[in-house]
């Protein structure tokens, strides 16, 4: 029987690490695409990507730079590039390749809705934002739409905020809760969608094994939560038994002196995984309890 063989583009992050390590697990040939020495073909070489993507089922792109940071003119760009140029490398590079991949699953984001307090945003009723993380996810998910190559499915994953061990958003989350800072952020009452980076692997191989799931399919938990409940859940993880809130103005003067944005806190993301539900995904992970407690565990 032959096996089975994905070809994974940024494979050297926290999601990308854990997909390569989990696809191994389940037996199949991982290739990996990448700025990283080990990557078996780099950005600058389309002759090696089409090489890595020939004869592989499937494709996982998560390149994107982190968007960790403050949103000045130089990581604008850079966000922007690495989302855009990189989905463009491999439409180029699979428009020429005899076998190419039947699935291309692409990263998108859960942060192109708007500011929902009031709906969740599933795929069909869901509201697109305005600002530059909306702009950025736009025209990351117009590149694919635009990729020449029709032997293939392409299918946009608009995910939520990725946990696990060993990555993800948790660190400095749990890092202002041991420091007595882990109260609410802003108002509190502003959504947090996630999903367990376990969850995400599965969401993948089971939106490959779906060949009737098209166009943009949400990954995030069907349970997320308000910041003021994350809090509770992250302190209550860590046995920490109170937390000071952070009113927004401290998060803006804080959020300069450590060079990020109070938009990944502040903004309510409430994605609502509709065509997974639909479909019949079960999540291992669907309550944040029970992953942030499984997550403390494997942090040990």
């Amino acid at each position: 029987m032959k096996q089975r063989t994905v070809a994974i583009a940024g494979a050297n992050g926290f999601i990308g690490s854990y997909f390569r390590q989990r696809f191994l697990d389940e037996g199949w040939q991982v290739r990996t695409i990448g700025r990283d020495a080990s990557a078996d073909a780099h950005w600058n070489d389309d002759g090696a990507i089409t090489k890595a993507l020939n004869g592989a089922e499937l494709l996982v792109n998560l390149a994107g730079r982190s968007v960790n940071c403050r949103y000045d003119e130089r990581h604008r760009r850079e966000i922007l590039e690495s989302r855009v140029l990189t989905t463009r490398t491999l439409a180029r590079a699979m428009a020429a390749c005899a076998e190419p991949p039947r699935t291309w699953i692409n990263s998108s984001t859960g942060t192109i809705y708007r500011h929902a307090e009031d709906d969740p945003q599933s795929e069909a009723s869901g509201e697109l934002g305005s600002g530059f993380s909306v702009d950025v996810a736009r025209a990351w998910e117009d590149e694919l739409a635009a990729a020449d190559v029709p032997g293939t499915r392409k299918v946009p994953l608009r995910i939520a905020i990725v946990l696990g061990p060993g990555g993800g958003v948790m660190g400095p989350l749990r890092n202002l809760a041991r420091l007595g800072l882990g109260g609410h952020m802003g108002p509190g009452t502003q959504k947090f969608s996630w999903i367990h980076v376990e969850d995400l692997f599965r969401v993948v191989l089971f939106v490959h094994g779906h060949g009737e799931l098209t166009g943009p399919v949400n990954a995030a938990s069907p349970h997320p939560v308000d910041n003021r409940e994350l809090m509770s859940l992250v302190r209550r993880s860590l046995g920490v038994p109170f937390g000071i809130p952070t009113p927004a103005w401290l998060l803006e003067a804080g959020a300069v002196l450590i060079r990020t944005q109070t938009e990944l806190v502040l903004k309510s993301r409430w994605v609502e995984p509709r065509k997974l539900l639909d479909a019949g995904f079960a999540f291992e992970h669907p309550s944040l309890a029970g992953a942030l407690n499984e997550i403390a565990e494997g942090n040990r």
